[in-house]
């Protein structure tokens, strides 16, 4: 019987990836461990290999192909003793269709109350309207519990879609934005209107109309033709967009900002780079001030564990370790690398570790599991001269730090102006998970092992 290779899902988020390379091709013998193909995801490139045996017998999806859906059909392999010619044709090497979205009602069906996507009724027969039950009754009843994107639960809140009648693409069966969307444009899943008698007894209250973006050609017409140049997005920007407008709208941000002097920092940073030992004639590490701020925010988070936390609508989940996360620009957009258990690391062993992520993150090389969980998160954008800002909290963190450029600045000191080098650092916060008090405690406790650095030698 001919063995389906199916489009992976190389992380919990991904969609759709681009088949870049095929590292065999057809008639190659496969066997089980080969790596077979390249796949490009939203962050990194990954090589996906074979787990079974047998001949490669068809390739359905030819490299270079882009968004290529999760679970499609991409290849057939014959298995031992199976005529190649017979896998390659039969049925098994027909690729994955999707399912149709549903189609948008005809003007005429706009009023007469039915689904979009039923058959349509005999012409003698007036379609009724079916109760929809509530989300919650049907999930009861069921005993299946509805996994549905914080997006996706407030749309369908404001256009009235039952989503236990709405079908989920996303990751492992997860209803997202364009799942509710498709429900509304078909009909389906809407809940039931209220009754005659109850709407003649109760005024209806006037439903605000529906706040959207500009649609692309909307915003076309606002700029002279051949005045730009049309740059179509990539995965990675995508998924970006995706996830900022989620984490914008689904966390309720707050911001705080406490200014660090970095002299003692800086004179420590000098005195450890110059004590490096040599490897192969190069120093064996050198520290930046952001290796520095990393260990100093994990060891915060360990001073403070009530503020190691993510949110989730059935717990706190209180973290055992302090695994920071780093923004790192890459060509398309950023991603950003973990350092597990900063804070029982050394100096030098983050440094090192920093380096190598960043190296491999810019040339799309790192395995999903370097890049995923963490419990907070930095973005510096000192060495752009910029003097502070605020960063958006990438979940399932609570807390992302936003670090500014360090400058000269007048201070006072013992009631006498003096001069210091200073740095601002702006911490976002999920409110429903550290509240403001826990906050500040979170910065006071960065604030003391910035000014005093030795603190995190010991």
């Amino acid at each position: 019987m001919p063995i389906d290779i199916l489009m992976p899902a190389l992380s919990p988020t991904m969609e759709k990836g681009n088949l870049a390379k095929w590292l065999k091709k057809e008639g190659d013998t496969i066997k089980a461990g080969d790596v077979i193909a390249e796949i490009e995801t939203d962050k990194a490139t990954m090589e996906v290999e074979a787990v079974d045996e047998g001949i490669l017998a068809r390739i359905v999806v030819p490299e270079g192909s882009q968004d290529v859906p999760v679970n499609q059909l991409i290849a057939v392999i014959a298995g031992e003793g199976e005529d190649v010619k017979a896998a390659a044709g039969g049925a098994g090497a027909k690729p994955a269709v999707a399912a149709p979205a549903p189609k948008a009602p005809e003007a005429k069906a706009a009023t007469g109350g039915g689904m979009g996507n039923a058959a349509p009724a005999k012409a003698e027969e007036k379609p009724q309207p079916v109760p929809a039950a509530p989300a919650s009754i049907a999930q009861a009843a069921s005993g299946i519990r509805l996994f549905a994107s914080p997006l996706a639960k407030r749309l369908a809140k404001l256009d009235g879609i039952d989503l236990s009648k709405v079908v989920g693409t996303g990751p492992h069966g997860r209803i997202v934005e364009r799942d509710v969307k498709a429900a509304a444009a078909g009909g389906t899943a809407r809940a039931a209107p209220a009754t005659a008698s109850a709407a003649a007894s109760t005024p209806a209250a006037p439903k605000p109309a529906p706040v959207s973006a500009p649609s692309d050609e909307q915003v076309k017409k606002l700029f002279e033709p051949g005045s730009y140049e049309e740059v179509p997005h990539d995965n990675m920007r995508k998924v970006i967009a995706r996830r900022l407008t989620e984490a914008k709208s689904t966390i309720p941000h707050f911001y705080l900002t406490i200014d660090c002097e970095l002299d003692a920092l800086l004179s420590l940073r000098e005195q450890i780079n110059k004590a490096a030992p040599a490897k192969d004639g190069k120093p064996a590490y050198k520290l930046s001030v952001n290796d520095m701020v990393i260990k100093a925010l994990a060891m915060s988070l360990r001073a403070v564990p009530e503020a190691n936390v993510s949110w989730t609508d059935g717990a706190m989940l209180k973290h055992k370790h302090a695994d920071i996360g780093v923004a790192v620009s890459i060509p398309g957009g950023l991603i950003t690398p973990v350092i597990r258990d900063a804070c029982h690391k050394t100096l030098s062993t983050i440094s090192n570790e920093m380096k190598d992520l960043a190296s491999r993150a810019k040339n799309r090389k790192l395995k999903p599991e370097e890049y995923q969980g963490g419990t907070s998160a930095v973005s510096n954008l000192g060495m752009f001269g910029i003097k502070d800002f605020s960063a958006v909290i990438n979940p399932p963190h609570a807390t992302i730090l936003a670090v500014g450029a360090g400058e000269k600045r007048v201070i006072v000191r013992n009631d006498q102006p003096a001069i210091a080098t200073v740095m601002s650092v702006t911490l976002s916060t999920d409110h429903r998970a550290v509240d403001g008090a826990l906050g500040a405690e979170l910065m006071q406790a960065f604030k003391g092992y910035i000014e005093n650095p030795m603190g995190m030698l010991v």
